[in-house]
């Protein structure tokens, strides 16, 4: 049987308390009940996305981007709010919003340096 498409998303974090705040407080994100204790997996759909602690072996600062050649877009509601408060806390902006085939787009830097674009088309 053949892969049925996309099922789950997960990054691993430097701090997992840190990166668990950033993504609540700016993207409105809400945990899950469910997930192991290394892990904040939120209640997203239609895929699951979770942050998780380092594996062993993986050294994010040795990278010179986490992530490098992966796209990865989370759809959200509010595009322009959220890229407001993100320049407003001095956080980083890797693209500005530009209105696309995608609707309102523009990508920002997590804490650990992923560069996550939100668009708000559906």
């Amino acid at each position: 049987m053949p892969a049925t498409g996309p099922d789950f998303l997960s990054l691993q974090v430097r701090d997992l308390d840190a990166s668990q705040a950033f993504y609540e407080r700016y993207l409105g994100l809400v945990r899950s009940p469910v997930g192991p204790p290394h892990a904040v997996v939120f209640d997203t759909k239609p895929i699951a996305f979770a942050l998780r602690d380092l594996v062993p072996g993986t050294d994010l600062d040795a990278a010179a981007q986490p992530g490098i050649g992966a796209a990865i877009w989370l759809h959200a509601t509010d595009v322009q709010d959220i890229h407001d408060a993100l320049v407003a806390d001095g956080r980083t902006i890797v693209a500005a919003p530009i209105d696309g085939p995608f609707g309102r787009t523009f990508t920002f830097a997590d804490p650990d340096g992923y560069h996550i674009t939100l668009h708000d088309r559906v």
